[in-house]
């Protein structure tokens, strides 16, 4: 007996964040270097009812910094849009939470749970779960300086041991945040192993405000699992790359086919021209066509020649030849 599939009707439905509606429960996650405004608007387009771009710190902000002043630019296309910022300055973090609505962000969000050393370095990202006071500082000094909602976004814990989801939920809550994302992994697990899902709907179960879940969601059995925790939503990351239909594809549209991906991608490396020449643009493209060509016949030959293309006009020629 062949299995059902897995309906989530019951689960996907409109979220509201503060005053902002979204259309979907289903949002698209923060990924440095990847979700910027190009790869944003397909996802809006594939479904997504939340997309939240790339972090931008807060203290290049601060310093004027002419790069991360242009990772605030939000398209009309995408919205709603979060604008992720990190820092470990509460004044810092108010001026980029001003910079980021004054340019048209629908919410800010705060990263609270990015492992990587060199944001922790700069006293953001997971290193704040260690100071839950100084956690609840950041976000109240964003929501005092801001008209939109603020988010944050963190992890369940940093070890596998102590969970800290619940706390920080409550903190977050007490200082006036919207809702929180929770990554359902330690801290130290960076993107690999199970979420954990009992620790999670402990951190649904602390506060009122929605609790958006993350973590491990790769197809309709996951998502399910997670919403099943009593999350307001879930927020999908890499598994987007690639395939930002998967959002419509949740809500039981049809997955995107070869030829869609190809299309895809096609524009996504225009667009991204478009936006920042055609050296940065094709760099960008060529960050993430690994996840683009997969399910191809001879997907290593087709990676390695987009790899190697060196303009908009190689990599169009290169796409026209694919058979699917």
């Amino acid at each position: 007996m062949e299995d059902q599939p897995i309906n989530l009707h019951n689960f996907i439905r409109p979220l509201k964040i503060g005053a902002i509606e979204c259309p979907s429960n289903l949002a698209l996650a923060p990924m440095a270097g990847i979700t910027d405004a190009p790869f944003r608007i397909l996802c809006r387009e594939g479904g997504a009812g939340l997309v939240c771009a790339e972090m931008v710190s807060a203290n290049a902000l601060k310093f004027e910094s002419q790069k991360s002043l242009k990772m605030l630019r939000v398209n009309a296309a995408e919205r709603p849009l979060s604008m992720q910022i990190f820092g470990g300055d509460a004044q810092a973090i108010a001026l980029a939470a001003k910079l980021a609505q004054q340019s048209g962000a629908d919410i800010i969000d705060i990263n609270a749970g990015c492992p990587v050393k060199k944001v922790n370095k700069a006293g953001a990202g997971c290193v704040l779960m260690k100071e839950p006071a100084k956690f609840g500082q950041i976000i109240a000094a964003a929501v005092k300086s801001v008209s939109v909602p603020v988010t944050v976004k963190t992890r369940i814990s940093l070890t596998r041991g102590e969970i800290l989801g619940p706390l920080l939920c409550r903190i977050a809550q007490d200082s006036g945040a919207a809702a929180v994302t929770i990554h359902a992994r330690a801290a130290v697990d960076v993107h690999s192993g199970p979420p954990n899902l009992k620790a999670l709907e402990d951190c649904c179960k602390a506060v009122r405000i929605p609790i958006i879940g993350n973590g491990g969601i790769v197809d309709a059995q996951s998502a399910r699992a997670m919403l099943e925790t009593g999350c307001a939503g879930i927020m999908i990351g890499r598994a987007a790359v690639g395939n930002p239909f998967i959002f419509r594809q949740l809500a039981g549209g049809a997955p995107a086919n070869l030829q869609d991906k190809i299309n895809l991608f096609r524009r996504l490396t225009e667009e991204n021209v478009k936006l920042y020449g055609q050296c940065t643009g094709i760099s960008r493209s060529k960050k993430t066509v690994g996840y683009w060509v997969r399910g191809f016949e001879n997907a290593a030959a087709l990676r390695e020649a987009l790899v190697r293309a060196r303009s908009l006009e190689e990599v169009l020629a290169i796409l026209s030849e694919v058979k699917v």
